[in-house]
């Protein structure tokens, strides 16, 4: 099948998406598939268009992003130019989601020490509602 066109049921099943989610690749123009009437046909390139939109997506790429760093493909030297942009935008997102995850951190601890202060405070509650 590696060679041959899937049809847009073939897609959906393959990477668990919708068919609405591919027609709005294709409308964003990251998605190029054969059209045949109605019928959409994706070739082996659209796969691997799909897989990486899926993957920038999951690291949080804007798609407009996504289509620039693709588009750079063909370009002619070699993915050089989308290389070097692809690793310039990844290291940018690596520094944001590093810099969220300490946030998320600090958060965590904070409440973890406020749910242990609450607990601390209901149980001399809870004491003194007995002793009394």
């Amino acid at each position: 099948m590696e060679n041959e066109v899937m049809t847009i049921r073939e897609m959906c099943d393959a990477f668990a998406v919708t068919p609405r989610t591919l027609r709005f690749y294709e409308s964003k123009e990251l998605l190029f598939p054969i059209r045949e009437g109605q019928k959409r046909l994706f070739t082996r390139r659209d796969r691997a268009r799909l897989k990486l939109i899926l993957r920038g997506k999951r690291f949080g790429f804007s798609l407009e992003d996504i289509r620039q760093l693709l588009d750079l493909y063909s370009i002619g030297d070699q993915q050089v130019t989308q290389l070097r942009e692809t690793l310039k935008l990844a290291r940018e997102r690596q520094a944001e989601m590093e810099a969220q995850r300490d946030e998320l951190g600090a958060a965590i601890a904070e409440l973890r020490e406020q749910i242990d202060m609450g607990e601390q405070a209901l149980a001399k509650k809870s004491r003194e509602v007995s002793a009394a």
